[in-house]
């Protein structure tokens, strides 16, 4: 009679810790939405976290993966984030500019020579520093992610700044982005990413800039019959959690999160560097498209006419910053 009333006391203790939550604690979900492809380097570096999260941590903690804006825009996806609607994203560097202004030295037009330069000056101390700039304004930088330097497509050549005049070109939510087209008396209008190949195609726009990934992924090389290889500009990205969010994990899971999101963001970069070169040899295979190769002479008119840029927005981004991240180059 004793062991029957034990056992039933047994049960009834699990019963109540397991309605309770103490027994059988429900794991961390983390929604990682972003807008772009699942085989560009975004997509296949989120679900590499997300696989590297459950193979290592046991069901303590769940991703869940959301590509080509299933969830959310462009322009609603960190709204959606400070609101606890997702936990995870990962904007182009020009979305950060209403969170701290310094974030604006990516977008300067050719600052960067080339991705070695992005990575010697995103691995400095001023980079680092950052990526934690705007933890008082709920946003926790987590690391970058490459997608490459910047081409410029459009419906008809572009090989000198006059050939852009009158144009009209999608851009992303940025001020440096607008100033830059605006140097070379291009019309620049800020649209979601989601809505480009509709604009493109119906022709209510010229032209757009993007890596070689972006414009393959979205088919964009199909209905834009110049793409001009200008290397003009860094689209890379930052992920980012809430403040609220991310400094309330336990501290075990935050670090070990944090772990795999280094791996898996080496992992995305290092398809980043494959895919450009890939993609933009499917581009030349397609035979959709002509390719345009500046002369170094044609480049230089662009480098003369955009890099007033710079001093527009040397007092927001501070000399200083700019500075190190020119001097990267070398």
């Amino acid at each position: 009679m004793l062991k029957k009333f034990t056992t039933l006391v047994a049960t009834a203790a699990l019963s109540t810790m397991l309605l309770t939550g103490v027994a059988l604690a429900e794991p961390i979900v983390i929604k990682f939405t972003h807008v772009v492809a699942e085989n560009t380097p975004k997509g296949q570096m989120a679900n590499k976290f997300k696989d590297l999260v459950a193979e290592r941590m046991g069901g303590k903690v769940v991703v869940e993966v959301y590509p080509s804006s299933q969830l959310f825009g462009d322009n609603k996806e960190m709204e959606a984030m400070l609101l606890g609607d997702v936990q995870l994203a990962a904007p182009a560097l020009a979305k950060f500019e209403r969170f701290t202004k310094q974030v604006q030295v990516f977008d300067l037009p050719f600052l960067f020579k080339d991705m070695e330069a992005v990575d010697r000056f995103q691995s400095s101390d001023k980079g680092q520093a950052l990526l934690k700039s705007m933890e008082k304004k709920g946003v926790v930088g987590l690391g970058y992610l490459h997608n490459g330097l910047k081409q410029l497509s459009a419906s008809s050549p572009l090989r000198v700044p006059a050939d852009a005049s009158g144009k009209k070109f999608r851009i992303m939510t940025s001020d440096v982005l607008a100033a830059q087209f605006q140097a070379v008396n291009a019309i620049p209008l800020k649209k979601a990413f989601s809505e480009v190949f509709t604009l493109l195609q119906t022709k209510a726009i010229d032209g757009q800039e993007n890596t070689y990934s972006n414009i393959y992924s979205q088919k964009f090389f199909e209905i834009q019959p110049y793409i001009t290889e200008s290397n003009h500009g860094l689209l890379d990205y930052m992920i980012v959690s809430s403040s609220e969010f991310w400094l309330g994990l336990p501290a075990d899971i935050r670090t070990e999160l944090e772990a795999i999101m280094a791996e898996s963001v080496t992992f995305g970069n290092k398809i980043a560097g494959q895919k450009d070169l890939e993609d933009k040899q499917k581009i030349i295979d397609s035979k959709r498209t002509e390719i345009i190769t500046l002369t170094p002479a044609e480049r230089s008119q662009w480098v003369e006419a955009m890099k007033p840029v710079w001093k527009q927005f040397e007092k927001e981004i501070g000399k200083d910053l700019i500075d190190s991240a020119f001097q990267s180059n070398n």
